[in-house]
């Protein structure tokens, strides 16, 4: 490890960083599926699940809101690190739970073990995507579009085996031992990597001011913006919705359920993985503005497709699978495009701080999609309203994106003539 560590091309760095985030995945996406089951057994409703992961929600707006601040000034060391020692943390107290308990305490204390998730879960995603910004040498977009897209993509697929293992382990293990289990594991990967990971890594020359979280960059609003949309349309019918109705209507069971949603995830992250082969107009071609627009607009289509199809009754069962297959191959391209471009904005020296601004507006999306994913299931018209909202997040998403477009509509007509007045020419 000693003589890879030397070689200087960032290869080194970008692989810890990969397997400290693919450890957190695992866990992440096995307490999903350990809560969702175990309190669903318990009789609870798909408001009272969705309750549950609020604060996961609302911590990751305010985590990556500070965290770009703490790893521009202390390293994104710290801040990768503390997201695993965290997480370890809340594992340990889910593990304490006590189904006895009176409805009202287990609403609470899980509550309260989701929100230190929340908070481990967007330190270490922000603490590894500002990592390949640091590491991947200047003017390489190529290089960095592959990386960015490995990264998500392979975190994606590593979520869906930890819905796998979430559910094979609460079927095993039970739920407590589980979480036990998980916990050894993951403190384990920390110990094993912390001495290896540069302490400078990713901090600011100068000491970074709060004020400059707040991008003044019109891409990266736009961009965040588009990306609250696009992962609330996402949450609104997967995270509650879905699995509740799986289980309720067609009457599977936790273990084919998770079976489910992991082969689903991990399809979705290898074709994250792999999407710069599928949109690049040529070999080694990086992503453009309008390429983020094109494929949110392809998109709105399939949340539109299978709710036509399920409110008609239209063979329920393989329109709903059919239906997420596809809504999973497009939406990865969506999130692997979106992600390299993020990376692609953000200046060298204040990366962390971009990516926590992006990455709020990402988790107030999961936000806003948990929240509405229980309360337009439970009261507002079951799964196909869920689909059809999400089809008008997707649509937002587009239609915020469309300002992407405009610097390079823009160097495409070239520079204003004499007598078309003097327009100052929009950010590249």
């Amino acid at each position: 490890m000693a003589t890879f560590s030397k070689r200087g091309d960032g290869v080194f760095e970008y692989a810890l960083v990969t397997l400290a985030y693919w450890g957190l995945t695992i866990t992440d996406g096995a307490i999903r599926m350990l809560i969702l089951f175990q309190v669903y057994l318990m009789g609870y409703s798909a408001m009272q699940i969705a309750s549950l992961f609020l604060f996961y929600e609302v911590f990751g707006v305010l985590t990556n809101l500070f965290g770009g601040w703490i790893g521009a000034n202390f390293g994104l060391r710290v801040t990768l690190f503390g997201g695993l020692g965290i997480q370890v943390a809340a594992l340990g107290m889910l593990a304490l739970l006590n189904p006895a308990w009176p409805t009202w305490l287990v609403i609470g204390y899980v509550m309260v073990s989701q929100a230190l998730s929340g908070i481990a879960k967007d330190l270490t995603k922000m603490s590894s995507k500002s990592a390949i910004k640091a590491v991947v040498p200047k003017d390489a977009d190529a290089t960095m579009y592959r990386w960015v897209s490995l990264l998500t993509g392979s975190k994606n697929a590593l979520k869906g085996v930890g819905f796998f293992v979430g559910a094979l382990l609460l079927t095993v293990a039970g739920f407590n031992l589980s979480l036990l289990i998980m916990a050894a594991g993951l403190l384990f990967t920390l110990t094993a990597l912390w001495r290896h990971l540069p302490d400078d890594l990713g901090r600011t020359k100068q000491k970074a001011k709060f004020t400059s979280m707040f991008s003044m960059d019109r891409r990266i609003n736009i961009l965040s913006a588009a990306r609250f949309f696009l992962f609330g349309a996402r949450d609104v019918w997967f995270v509650v919705a879905l699995p509740v109705y799986l289980a309720a209507v067609f009457g599977w069971s936790p273990m084919v359920v998770g079976a489910y949603l992991a082969l689903w995830t991990i399809g979705y992250g290898i074709v994250q993985s792999l999407a710069p082969k599928f949109i690049a107009a040529k070999p080694g071609e990086a992503p453009k503005g309008y390429t983020v627009f094109l494929w949110s607009a392809i998109l709105t289509a399939v949340p539109v497709a299978i709710a036509i199809a399920l409110g008609a009754g239209v063979f329920p069962g393989f329109s709903l699978v059919a239906g997420l297959a596809a809504f999973g191959v497009v939406f990865a391209i969506n999130s692997a495009v979106h992600s390299y471009m993020i990376v692609h904005y953000a200046e060298s020296e204040k990366v962390a701080m971009t990516i926590g601004f992006y990455y709020m507006a990402n988790a107030g999306g999961r936000l806003a999609g948990t929240v509405l994913s229980g309360l337009v299931y439970q009261y507002a018209g079951g799964i196909v309203a869920c689909l059809w909202l999400s089809a008008v997040f997707v649509g937002s998403a587009a239609l915020i994106s469309t300002g992407l477009t405009l610097p390079e509509e823009r160097r495409a007509l070239g520079p204003p003539k004499a007598n078309q007045g003097a327009l100052a020419p929009l950010p590249a």
